[in-house]
């Protein structure tokens, strides 16, 4: 009934928007700070990935690429430089979308699983690459003793730095949101609804398409960023697919096409992962699987989007119920 009424009154949003607010200022001090870090790069990389398959319709597995490509330019940014971490995490953003120009130009004009596998092929072409490359990337060891430089202020302690990496998640995070309320992420809906329609309507499909993986791609890089100035390193693993896979999991988990929903899908998966490596569990694949074939399964629509759906079917039936009520106050009324 509370939430119905705040719902009607159109509080609702503001009330989510403090409470997500709240809840990323204090989750450092309710859990391990890197594990609270690890927990907002990939809400705003599960947040990227939802950009392009909730509002584009467009699945793809090729994102850790950009992920991990920009893990490792900010690396290098941060090693050779010298240069803020700031600059280096916005740099590594730039290289993430410039990246994606020419795999999405090659990309956009597939769709369904064709777009999937070709850019899941773009994918393993980056990690050959950075495999290959160990002058730069450092090979199979990766880059290490990544520095987190900000004009001498001390940010060795994880605790402290999750503050100074937040303001990048939040900012992105607000990205995507303006992105998917502009008349841009209308068009966006409308083509993942009916390409067709949409081109006879004047919209050029592809260009729109091509400018939704480029920008799902720089808000990706900005996570992989701070997660690798966060973390002192970036490896193999941040340009594997089965890091792509994992940020699809979330983005299912928490209900595809809401965009927050993502975020409650990063917690619990980076939690439980968290909570069964120190319980010496080491098949947590296992597990994580398990969680996600029923959540699919009794959750068609997500965590976050089936609680969503439950509260705008109550809204809807409390405004029909307001409707009806109506008459039967104008009858009873005295003439």
């Amino acid at each position: 009934m509370i939430l119905s009424r705040l719902a009607r009154s159109g509080r609702g949003g503001l009330l989510l928007l403090v409470a997500g607010l709240f809840a990323a200022l204090v989750l450092p001090w309710m859990i391990y700070p890197p594990v609270a870090l690890d927990i907002a790069c990939w809400a705003l990389f599960a947040a990227a990935v939802d950009l392009l398959l909730g509002f584009t319709g467009l699945l793809s597995f090729g994102h850790a690429a950009f992920w991990g490509g920009s893990a490792y330019c900010t690396g290098l940014i941060a090693l050779h430089t010298g240069l803020p971490f700031p600059v280096a995490i916005l740099g590594g953003a730039a290289f993430a979308a410039l990246l994606a120009l020419p795999i999405g130009y090659l990309s956009v004009r597939l769709s369904g699983i064709y777009f999937a596998m070709v850019t899941l092929a773009f994918a393993q072409m980056t990690y050959f690459i950075a495999n290959q490359w160990r002058d730069v990337t450092g090979g199979e060891n990766g880059l290490q003793g990544i520095p987190r430089e900000l004009f001498g202020l001390d940010l060795s302690d994880s605790f402290f730095f999750y503050y100074a990496g937040l303001p990048f998640v939040l900012a992105g995070l607000f990205a995507a949101w303006r992105i998917v309320r502009s008349p841009f992420g209308r068009v966006l809906v409308s083509i993942r609804a009916n390409p067709d329609r949409a081109r006879a309507l004047g919209y050029p499909v592809d260009r729109y398409r091509l400018l939704a993986f480029v920008l799902s791609a720089a808000l990706s890089g900005m996570a992989g960023g701070v997660f690798a100035i966060g973390h002192g390193f970036a490896s193999l693993e941040g340009v594997y697919w089965t890091t792509s896979g994992q940020a699809v999991m979330m983005v299912i988990l928490g209900g595809i096409g809401t965009l927050w929903g993502g975020a409650i899908g990063a917690a619990l998966v980076v939690q439980l992962q968290d909570f069964l490596a120190t319980a010496g569990f080491a098949e947590t694949g296992i597990i994580t699987g398990s969680i996600f074939i029923v959540v699919v399964l009794l959750f068609r629509r997500g965590i976050w989007g089936t609680a969503r759906h439950l509260l705008d079917s109550r809204r809807a039936a409390a405004e029909s119920g307001e409707v009806a009520a109506e008459p039967r106050k104008s009858v009873d009324t005295p003439a």
